[in-house]
């Protein structure tokens, strides 16, 4: 509005500018008034002052004493302070003053106009003083005779007489204000009120307004008519006259004389509101609205507008059938494919299908798409989803093999890769010799139309999908084929990932089991159980292992390689590869944790230079061995959640392990730590995806797994099981591996040791102590390969390896030999010539015993030889 732009803009701004005149103009006015009164006032204050003095008695007296000076000056003075003037100067007749305010002034010459006053006559002139702009007197003083003898000067500057107008402009300016404020709030009302009228616009813009309704309302699919209240047309577009057949003077014209219908002719006339009323104009329906057009402070009459019903209907059938074909692809879009399941999203396809575009559907694939594998265009097909109206139709049912006739809709869409309309089943004879009983059955059943879509994923195709209708007597046509296509088009895409996802699935858990271990190997220093649970999508790296070592110990390893898919199970096969061979060496936990850390190290250096492989990352990985002898459990860890104690009175502990880092980044030792563990405790391996998850964390899950640990069962499957159940509400998202091993130790009886002195003479004491054990044993049968294997591995210890030495026998599973001296030197087997004195006794250790080895120890060295017992 304050732009101007509009016509009310426009008039507020004409009524401000108005007022603002008016106002300046009393302003100005009143500021050339109040100066002419104040130089008026001047002229007579000053004017009345002089000539008072100048009359007053005494004043001749004076001016003829010697000293008038002294006479004058206080009471010139004291008539300035009273009279309010500026100055009162008396003078002489030459203008040499005898009275100043100013003390140094007297004896001064008077400056101004002295003529007229020494004539005898007053006078009054306005000049610029020292003191600024000021009126000043000059009369005359006479004595009696008439003869003046002096002169009176009173002054007053110009300043000092506006009292009186400066009280009266803040009082103009105040009421000019507030003239002003009440003008524009009054042109503001008016304004807004054009306003509203005009909305905002312009003249020309207004001009070009209604320009643009009229050439609108004449474009418009819409008959509109205006009446006013006493019936007569007053306007009626183009639409209009169509509709209605009005003459082309019809406006201006009562509408009952228009030669309407006498109900659509009675409607407009009465000006009553309607609303989708329906006329018979003619061959066409038309649908009425009628609304008064005085509701809103226009003018009486009313509006109507007319709709060819006719028309819309069609359009709007049309445009229903699209709405809903539309919505179709949308939720088949969103609908099919939600999971990685080929048989799930064949039932997907057929229950978005029926009813809403068929009534029954049915999918058709190669029984090698349903294994992941590819399609053979020779093989038999297998019924894999079937949905309908009703359950009883005469179809194949889900399951059964099914093999199609070339003649059949099915086997050409199958050749050709093209989807196939048969209208009318009941002519089809191509159709009917896929099964002649069947076929009659289908058509007397009440299915009369077919459509057959092939499933085609680029150049695969994957099977064929069948769209019967019984309910609609109008058979499929051209646009329902296209839809079919489209639909089937956007359910190939979903099938054939699950397809792919069900072959890689499949190598993936077929590598994966491959690679755990199948049977537990057999030991005598643990009991254990375990519990291997994949992924609900796809097959992690989750792996455990349980291997014997020398000495009746066993080592237990639990590791995760974090992700899914084959290129995790593939590293965790490598994983565990590389640690059976590293166990070989009989090397301490934290030493094998090194080298497969080194391991991962290479394989991450080798990935990262192959273009498109990815790295190993969140490696992990426990490696314990428990020793039945002394009961002692050495563990170390890389990046693993840490183990679990029960002891054999039911308490749960989690041992300080020290973490070391993830494997693969290397740079750090690893540290371990040893557990003195009690006959019957139950130590309880695990990997992460049985205490976190993206809804819990870790902490939370210890607490969960400690608790379920405390009431669990004392067998390690009642342990299992317990940890399980408390545990698992669903399916987890990561894979679970859990290890659970009871201890047992190997009893005093069944150890013997001896120490065996720097003595080549101490061979014979060692093998008579050796058979009098094994007599007590009862392995007299052993004891003359269990003799010669000690006797060799004696005298090698005695000639090359270096003190303390000791002997030791175990009684487990084997019978196994030991022999401890404090030399880091390995011995080797090899072959000796013909001419070579020695070098035949590892050899010949190697062929009476079933396996031997050598483990380093912190001080030397342990060569041990296990043989089976009888």
């Amino acid at each position: 509005m304050l732009g101007g732009r509009s016509v009310a803009g426009q008039v507020f701004l004409l009524v401000v500018v108005i007022v603002l005149l008016l106002v300046v103009a009393a302003v100005v006015a009143l500021v050339l008034q109040v100066r002419h009164d104040t130089t008026q006032e001047a002229r007579n204050r000053s004017l009345a002052v002089a000539e008072t003095f100048a009359n007053a008695p005494g004043t001749v007296e004076a001016l003829e004493s010697p000293d008038p000076t002294a006479v004058l000056q206080p009471r010139a003075e004291a008539a300035r302070e009273r009279s309010k003037v500026d100055f009162v100067v008396v003078m002489n007749t030459d203008g040499i003053r005898y009275t100043h305010p100013r003390p140094d002034r007297i004896g001064k010459q008077f400056v101004g106009t002295l003529a007229p006053a020494l004539a005898g006559e007053s006078v009054t002139e306005e000049i610029t003083g020292t003191i600024g702009p000021l009126v000043q007197a000059v009369v005359p003083v006479k004595d009696p005779d008439g003869r003046v003898v002096g002169l009176v000067s009173a002054g007053i500057t110009t300043a000092n007489v506006g009292g009186t107008a400066d009280q009266q402009l803040p009082l103009v300016l105040s009421a000019a204000a507030a003239a002003l404020a009440l003008a524009t709030a009054g042109a503001a009302l008016v304004s807004r009120r054009l306003l509203r009228q005009t909305h905002g616009l312009g003249p020309h813009e207004m001009t070009r307004m209604y320009e643009h309704h009229d050439a609108v309302l004449h474009a418009v699919r819409e008959g509109v008519l205006i009446v006013d209240d006493g019936g007569t047309l007053v306007l009626a577009n183009d639409e209009a006259h169509r509709l209605l057949g009005l003459p082309a003077d019809a406006e201006g014209r009562h509408v009952l004389s228009l030669g309407l219908d006498p109900g659509t002719a009675e409607l407009l006339a009465s000006g009553r509101v309607a609303t989708d009323e329906v006329h018979l104009v003619g061959d066409r329906l038309l649908a009425v609205n009628q609304r008064t057009t005085d509701r809103a402070g226009g003018p009486p009459g009313s509006v109507a507008t007319l709709r060819d019903s006719t028309e819309l209907r069609a359009l709007s059938g049309r445009a229903e059938t699209a709405r809903e074909r539309l919505n179709m692809l949308y939720d088949a879009g969103v609908g099919i494919g939600t999971s990685l399941d080929v048989t799930r999203t064949a039932e997907e396809l057929t229950e978005l299908a029926v009813p809403r575009f068929a009534d029954f559907a049915t999918v058709d694939l190669f029984d090698a798409v349903l294994g992941g594998g590819q399609p053979d265009a020779a093989a038999a097909l297998s019924r894999t989803a079937l949905g309908g109206i009703r359950k009883d139709a005469p179809l194949y049912a889900v399951g059964e093999r099914i093999r199609f006739v070339d003649s059949s809709p099915q086997g050409r869409s199958l050749a050709t890769g093209r989807p196939v309309l048969e209208p009318r089943l009941s002519d089809a004879p191509g159709w009917q010799a896929q099964d002649l009983e069947r076929s009659a059955q289908i058509v007397d059943y009440g299915i009369h139309s077919l459509i057959t879509v092939p499933l085609r994923a680029g150049t695969l195709v994957l099977g064929v999908v069948s769209f019967w209708r019984s309910e609609k007597p109008e058979p499929f046509d051209e646009d329902e084929l296209a839809l079919a296509e489209e639909l089937v088009a956007r359910a190939a895409v979903s099938i054939d990932n699950a397809r792919r996802y069900t072959r890689e699935h499949s190598m993936a858990v077929t590598l994966q089991r491959s690679l755990l271990p199948r049977n537990l190997p057999e030991q005598g220093a643990l009991e254990i159980a375990y519990r291997y649970l994949p992924a609900q999508a796809g097959v992690g790296g989750d792996w455990f292992d349980v291997l014997p070592l020398s000495g009746a110990r066993v080592a237990l390893v639990v590791g995760d390689v974090v992700g899914h898919g084959l290129h995790a199970a593939a590293t965790m096969g490598r994983l565990r590869t590389a640690v059976h061979n590293f166990t070989a060496l009989d090397l301490p936990p934290d030493e094998l944790i090194a080298l497969l850390d080194e391991l991962v190290g290479r394989i991450d250096q080798d990935e990262t230079e192959a273009e498109g492989s990815a790295p190993v990352t969140g490696a992990t990985c426990l490696y314990a061995v428990y020793d039945p002898v002394s009961r002692r459990c050495t563990v170390a860890r890389a990046g693993h959640p840490p183990p679990a104690l029960i002891h054999p009175d039911g308490t749960v502990e989690f041992p300080e392990v020290p973490a070391g880092p993830p494997l693969g980044l290397g740079g750090l030792p690893f540290e371990t730590a040893e557990l003195e563990l009690a006959e019957g405790s139950r130590l309880v391996l695990y990997t992460d995806g049985l205490v976190e998850d993206r809804e819990r964390d870790i902490d939370v899950g210890l607490d969960m797994l400690r608790e379920a640990l405390s009431r669990a069962g004392r067998s390690p499957e009642d342990t299992c099981r317990t940890v399980l159940d408390s545990q698992l509400t669903a399916r987890s998202s990561d894979d679970i591996a859990l290890l659970v091993a009871r201890t047992r130790a190997l009893a005093a009886d069944r150890v013997a040791e001896w120490p065996v002195p720097a003595d080549p003479a101490a061979v014979g004491q060692v093998r008579a102590a050796v058979t009098r054990q094994l007599s007590e044993w009862g392995l007299d049968e052993l004891s003359f390969t269990t003799e010669l294997i000690l006797s060799e591995l004696v005298t090698n210890a005695l000639r090359y390896g270096d003190g303390p030495i000791h002997v030791r026998m175990l009684r487990d599973r084997n019978l196994i030999c030991e022999v401890f001296d404090s030399s880091s030197t390995s011995p080797h087997l090899r072959y000796a010539t013909m001419t070579d004195e020695g070098g035949r006794g590892l050899f010949l250790v190697a062929q009476l015993a079933e396996r031997w080895g050598t483990r380093y120890l912190p001080a030397g060295k342990v060569i041990w030889a296990e043989q089976p017992l009888p």
